[in-house]
């Protein structure tokens, strides 16, 4: 692997389809058996919990970001390597932003959306040019595909929006992806200040 950390956003909840449990387990297996850190919303439910303990499984590192006002909500993952504790959601994600040197999207909702849009426009501010990848599984994601083709064909977003993220169908797409990614200057330095 050419890069060190990985921000993975996705469900405090498991969704209503076993496929996204499935992958979340096998995603997390994936990134302990790459080495690859596992940065994430510090949650220990759902998704998220799921992607945490199957990286902690597979011998991984895991950082976990949490807002303190979610700490019973999505209760606080303390097997974690890493644990941050921060005041606000816009603390949280800047840290995991400075934390990873890319981004997956899994399945979830309103956060997970929040956090995707938000590194995607980030992206085309150029603010960062760290990859985004949406992992589709069982076609989830075609509505939020919808929705920026949608930006586009009403000249909300220019068509070159469509380069700001990579869709792979599941995690082993994903994992081939991150695979040929070039190497990051100083990524383990940057999850070492957290």
């Amino acid at each position: 692997m050419q890069i060190s950390s990985v921000a993975v956003f996705c469900g405090s909840r498991f969704g209503a389809r076993p496929e996204y449990a499935a992958q979340a387990r096998a995603l997390g297996t994936a990134l302990g058996q790459a080495g690859l850190r596992l940065v994430y919303g510090g949650g220990h439910v759902g998704l998220m919990g799921a992607v945490a303990d199957a990286t902690l499984a597979a011998g991984g590192a895991v950082t976990g970001v949490i807002p303190s006002f979610l700490h019973s909500r999505e209760i606080m993952h303390e097997g974690v390597t890493d644990l941050t504790v921060t005041e606000t959601m816009h603390e949280r994600k800047a840290l995991m932003f400075a934390a990873s040197d890319a981004f997956v999207v899994m399945p979830g909702g309103l956060g997970t959306f929040d956090e995707t849009i938000e590194i995607m426009t980030w992206r085309q501010l150029r603010q960062h040019d760290k990859p985004i990848y949406i992992v589709n599984i069982a076609g989830w994601a075609d509505a939020l595909l919808a929705m920026i083709e949608s930006c586009i064909t009403d000249g909300f977003a220019a068509a070159t929006v469509r380069d700001l993220f990579t869709v792979v169908p599941d995690v082993p797409a994903l994992m081939a992806a991150l695979a040929a990614l070039p190497v990051q200057p100083g990524a383990r330095d940057r999850v070492a200040t957290l």
